[in-house]
């Protein structure tokens, strides 16, 4: 129903959560980028190619000269990132992509959903103190609004840290004065989601905003008043 191990579910020691941006608190990655790729003229089947040579399973591993990696810790300016990526890339016509801006034409379809962000703001009522947890390829995010749903955030470039490294999923714990194993965390990749989990976290993998609510609704006593109100 959209969890992955962890602890049990009830537990009482979880009392706070964690959440992931692109992808739970917007519309999917995968939407949100085929938006992009029309307008910028490129095949979303090539860059879901070069996604799954520099982010698949077969990806230089961690600590490997690899672009994503470098930027989401904030090694790699977004200007230096914009100029790697757009070399991978062609459009349709066989004309090369702009490497300015594109980082932030990409990520412009992004928006947050409103049953995400009610939800967020629900959970806060209830006491539970929240987190924003996102690996970022140095795009400017739309901040409006998020003083009234988090109590902290934390962007992997900012930081010098990347989801699934534990220590950042330790330190966003932290920051909202936590151990790991009282807090749940959701994602929509399977990774991030297991990292998380290996640290005593509680874990749900993001699929759509009912079931991110019924599963919060057995991890955290007291949410489930406003399970059915998705």
């Amino acid at each position: 129903m959209g969890t992955e191990s962890g602890p049990a579910p009830g537990s009482a020691s979880v009392s706070a959560l964690i959440v992931d941006w692109g992808g739970v608190l917007t519309q999917s990655f995968n939407e949100a980028v085929a938006v992009w790729a029309a307008a910028e003229g490129v095949a979303a089947g090539e860059f879901d190619a070069v996604l799954g040579r520099l982010l698949g399973p077969d990806a230089v591993p961690d600590g490997g000269p690899n672009p994503f990696h470098r930027v989401e810790r904030g090694e790699l300016s977004a200007a230096d990132f914009e100029s790697a990526l757009a070399a991978l890339l062609r459009r349709t016509d066989g004309t090369p992509v702009p490497a300015a801006g594109l980082v932030q034409r990409m990520f412009a379809p992004f928006a947050m959903d409103p049953v995400m962000s009610g939800l967020l703001r629900r959970v806060r009522e209830a006491g539970v103190p929240v987190a924003l947890l996102s690996n970022s390829w140095g795009h400017r995010y739309d901040r409006e609004g998020w003083d009234e749903l988090f109590d902290a955030v934390v962007i992997s470039c900012e930081v010098g840290m990347r989801k699934p490294e534990p220590e950042i999923f330790r330190h966003t714990a932290r920051l909202l004065d936590r151990r790991p194993e009282e807090c749940v965390f959701v994602d929509d990749l399977g990774r991030n989601v297991r990292a998380a989990s290996a640290l005593g976290m509680a874990t749900v993998h993001h699929r759509t905003a009912a079931e991110t609510m019924e599963a919060l609704a057995r991890e955290i006593a007291g949410l489930s008043s406003v399970a059915g109100r998705v």
